[in-house]
Order: structure tokens, then sequence, then C-alpha cells
């Protein structure tokens, strides 16, 4: 069907919904400068678009008139594609081992089937089943970010009323826990979540492990996050979760790795200059040094700190402490069973 066909059933489909009475056959005739016959097919396709239309009978002629909800579940229903990325979405927080805000996605899913007609529901469902079976998910590597549904529920709610939170935080076998009374600020989210919150009467943000957290309450003391506080910003000062002076971090990737290097997202501040002799560097302003320099590691000599010199020192403390947890260890043992060159002379002579 071409564009401007599409455009007059739309048209149609709004000129039968706004009239009390519908329109006849005649009348969408006269409206449009079509044939009988044309005017049949775009009450027909009218129909199937849009769902039913409701029949009156005028003396001998039939006006078709279509109701709003018919016309408001056309323009609200859900497509393949947006339902297919809900149900991925899902699928990608049960990779990353979060079920219970996966959870959350398949019940909202499940609201819009039941909102939908029977017809539309089993069409959309089987359209969406063909395409999840096309794609998947990676595991996810990494630490699991295990957090208590009842805590995750309470922190919410305590974030939508404002209230201040009191909890037991951490504790060990040897030591116990740590009783804490904070106003939350934010929730954050990586491969752990943590919960972002202030102390009366202390300066500074802290970061408090949700998995970490127990026996929490909802007080009935209101308080809020100050008025300048900016919970996205404060995310991405950082370069993963821990907070620090941000400092300007300059990283050249070799050419071989340049492909690579230019399709990942190291920060949201990040800028990208393609170099002449095939290298990437990559420019970003962020915190956390030791999570930088952790990442680069799995770049291995592909990445190479250009600056700060407190992140190449900072590298380097790293490689130096895995040099000597697995290198030095082997060439010791290496020279204890190694005979010395003397007693090899004597033994030969």
């Amino acid at each position: 069907m071409r564009l401007e066909k599409t455009a007059d059933i739309i048209k149609l489909a709004m000129a039968l919904s706004a009239d009390a009475d519908g329109l006849t056959i005649d009348e969408i005739q006269a409206k449009f400068g079509v044939s009988r016959r044309t005017a049949e097919r775009m009450r027909d396709a009218v129909e199937m678009a849009f769902g039913p239309l409701d029949p009156t009978e005028d003396g001998r002629k039939i006006r078709f008139r279509l109701t709003t909800r018919g016309l408001k579940e056309f323009f609200t229903a859900p497509t393949v594609e947006e339902l297919t990325e809900l149900d991925d979405a899902a699928r990608a927080l049960e990779s990353a081992q979060a079920p219970e805000r996966a959870a959350h996605l398949r019940s909202l899913r499940d609201k819009i089937s039941v909102s939908l007609r029977d017809s539309d529901r089993r069409r959309l469902h089987m359209n969406v089943e063909d395409q999840l079976r096309a794609e998947t998910f990676a595991r996810q590597v990494g630490p699991r970010p295990m957090a208590d549904a009842s805590v995750l529920a309470d922190l919410r709610e305590a974030l939508l009323r404002g209230k201040i939170v009191r909890f037991d935080y951490g504790g060990t076998e040897k030591e116990p826990p740590k009783w804490r009374k904070v106003v939350p600020y934010g929730l954050l989210f990586g491969p752990r979540y943590y919960l972002v919150a202030g102390i009366r009467n202390r300066r500074g943000v802290f970061l408090y492990r949700l998995d970490s957290i127990h026996n929490l309450a909802i007080t009935d003391e209101s308080a809020a996050p100050p008025p300048d506080f900016d919970l996205k910003a404060y995310a991405e000062r950082s370069f993963g979760v821990y907070q620090e002076e941000p400092q300007d971090i300059v990283i050249s990737f070799a050419p071989s790795a340049a492909r690579d290097g230019r399709a990942y997202l190291f920060h949201p501040t990040q800028t990208m200059t393609d170099e002449l002799d095939g290298s990437l560097t990559v420019r970003f302003h962020a915190g956390a040094l030791l999570q930088i320099a952790h990442h680069l590691m799995t770049w291995g000599d592909a990445a190479t700190i250009v600056a700060p010199k407190a992140l190449q020192d900072v590298m380097r403390e790293q490689v130096a402490a895995l040099y000597r947890h697995y290198v030095e260890p082997q060439a010791s043992a290496g020279s204890k069973r190694r005979p010395s060159t003397r007693n090899s002379n004597k033994s030969s002579s």
C-alpha cells in the first residue's frame, strides 16, 4: 500500500471516530473521492487495523462508527519490536543475576498483554516468541549483584516518601554488624547494588552495599538529599562505583585494538581521536584509578596509559604485585632445583 493510501486509512479512522453518527459508504466515497468498491476496502482496512466497527441502520443505509477505544488501542498498542525489547531487557537482567529486577519487567509485560484484545495478544505473542528464539545473551562474568528483594523494595519506598532508614550493616563471625541511620539519596546499580546516602551532621556521600544491609526499617523522620545533589552526576564522576577526585585520563590503543576500543564505552565523558598511525586515543574525566587500572589489564599490552602519572603508578604497583605473586615464586623454585655451575664443572671433569 502506498504511503498516501495509508494516510487515507488513518484519516478515515479519525473521521469514523469523530462523527457521533458514523459514516455511510456513500459518505466515505464523497469524502475521499473514491469508488464504492474502494470505499468498502478502506472501511475493511480500518476494521482490520483498529478493530470491529459499530454499524447502525439509517433507513436503507448503514452507518459505520469506530469507538474511541479502538482508535486508542491502535495508537497505544505495543509493537512486536517493543515487546521483544522488553523481554530482552528482562533476560539481560536475569543473565546479569538480577532476578528481582527482571521480575518487575515480566510483570509489566503481563499487564500490557492483559490490556490487549485476544486476537492481538495471540498474534503478538507468536511473533515475539519467534523473535526471542533468534536472540540470546552471553553469560556475564563478574560479581553477582545480590540484594534482598524486600530491602530493595523498602529502600525504594523510603526514597519515594523521603524518609530516613536505619539498618545493621556488614558483620562477620568475629565482628558484629554496625548500626547505621542514613538519609537515602538514591540507588546505584552495577556489578553490585549500592545505596547512596548521607548522614545527618556529617559531610560527604556514603555507599552501602545492599547485600550487606540487614534488618532495615523505614523511620517516621523525613529527610531528602541536598537540593544540589545530582545522582547521575555523582555516578559519572567515577569510572566505576567508588568516588575519587576526577582526573583527565588519556589511553592509547594500538592499531590492532583500535577497532575494539572504538566500539567500547569507557565513560560518558569520553572523546576518541583516530591517530595517523592507526592507533586510537581515548580521553575521559573520571576517578577510581584502581578500577581503571584493573579494567585496562584486560586489554594487555594493546592499551597504554598516557596520562595521568598517578594512573601509571597504580598500574605499575598492580603489575609488580602480580609479578611477585606468580613469577618470583616460580623463579625461586627453579633456582633451587637447578645445579650450580661449579658443581656441574666438577662432575664433568
